[in-house]
């Protein structure tokens, strides 16, 4: 895989993914939408860690700074 995420992206990411764990692991605990939050933050976890997007990649998106390799 190439890596197709950005720095900013890979810090939105992770910002989301934490907000996104806070309220499916504790405000919504026990229901559907606590577990679609927690799979969405760990899915956003894993993006932005391996700064590999799956959908940009079926989209043809770059985030990430050419000139850094």
């Amino acid at each position: 895989m190439f890596n197709n995420v950005g720095t900013v992206d890979r810090i939105i990411r992770l910002l989301m993914a934490s907000i996104s764990a806070y309220f499916g692991l504790f405000t919504y605990s026990g229901s559907s939408l606590g577990l679609g939050l927690a799979i969405a933050a760990g899915l956003l976890t894993f993006s932005a860690l391996s700064g590999t997007c799956l959908m940009y990649g079926l989209f043809g998106i770059n985030t990430r700074n050419p000139q850094k390799n």
